[in-house]
């Protein structure tokens, strides 16, 4: 606009100028040729001055539809800016409501067993934390194979006699009593050394030997012959892959499943066990009561 207006202002001062040139000139007589030069020259003067005013009106009106298209981006932006705002509160609300809601979540622990049974399974783990391991999410204990027995045997130690009775005892609660048992022995790849091959000729047979084992103990102290399972997978469902010797003591283990039956069953009918009605618990595969139970 500055620049329009210093161009009409030229503009002015050249008009100007010429008619104060003309001045002396209409004084007196002049001759037509000169006459015509002074009337083309103030008629292009007029012409220059025409234009240069439609430019300067052209300038301004750019100047305005410039300063409008100012005022409606600045509105925008004002808008945007509310609105990102508004977003930014309410993610940090949803963000507050997330970590509210994982909090609540890690704090929550699934069990495939009733509550009162999976309690007192967590307490019994809790008390032989290096002998016991407890899944509440497949109702599975698992037993350390070298705690529990000796190198290339099947007989229970004293120390893990007192776990697995008070297991008995928890099984033997109303809690637990709609439960079968499901005890799997397994074994590392180890080759079985020629001593222990005088009674169990294979990895196989050594950990149904253990599985028959922990079930006898469990017998005895008062659980149902009927509802336990003793099964062994051997060297062939590891719980870690084995290493090179196979020598490798995570997969030397006695799980023991609780699982509701598939079917209905009566555990001991002579005992006055009743049926169960109640629908299966589903535990994961880890050699466990879904690869066993067929």
């Amino acid at each position: 606009m500055g620049r329009a207006r210093a161009g009409m202002s030229g503009v002015a001062k050249v008009l100007v100028l010429s008619m104060v040139t003309m001045l002396p000139l209409v004084g007196g007589c002049v001759a037509q040729g000169d006459w015509d030069k002074l009337y083309e020259t103030n008629r292009t003067y007029k012409e220059q001055y025409e234009q240069m005013k439609a430019q300067r009106d052209e300038a301004l009106a750019a100047l305005d539809a410039l300063r409008g298209q100012t005022t409606r981006s600045e509105t925008l932006i004002s808008q945007l800016q509310n609105e990102n705002a508004t977003l930014r509160q309410q993610l940090a609300g949803y963000g507050a409501n997330l970590d509210e809601l994982n909090k609540r979540l890690t704090g929550l622990q699934l069990s495939a067993l009733d509550p009162e049974t999976d309690k007192l399974l967590r307490e019994l783990a809790s008390m032989y934390p290096d002998l016991i391991t407890y899944d509440p999410a497949t109702g599975m204990l698992r037993f350390n194979s070298d705690m529990t027995f000796d190198s290339g045997s099947d007989t229970v130690k004293s120390e893990a006699k007192q776990s697995i009775a008070r297991l008995a005892e928890i099984l033997n609660t109303s809690a637990a009593a709609p439960y079968e048992v499901i005890v799997t022995g397994h074994t590392d790849s180890q080759r079985i050394s020629a001593n222990t091959a005088r009674r169990f000729p294979s990895n196989m047979h050594l950990s149904c030997g253990r599985a028959i084992s922990v079930r006898s103990e469990l017998v005895s102290h008062g659980v149902l012959a009927g509802k336990v399972q003793a099964a062994g997978w051997g060297e062939f469902r590891p719980a870690v892959p084995n290493s090179g010797s196979g020598n490798t003591p995570a997969n030397r283990r006695v799980e023991i499943f609780l699982a509701r039956p598939k079917t209905t069953a009566n555990f001991d009918s002579a005992a006055g066990m009743t049926t169960p009605t109640t629908k299966p618990a589903t535990p994961a595969r880890s050699g466990g009561y879904d690869d066993i139970v067929k």
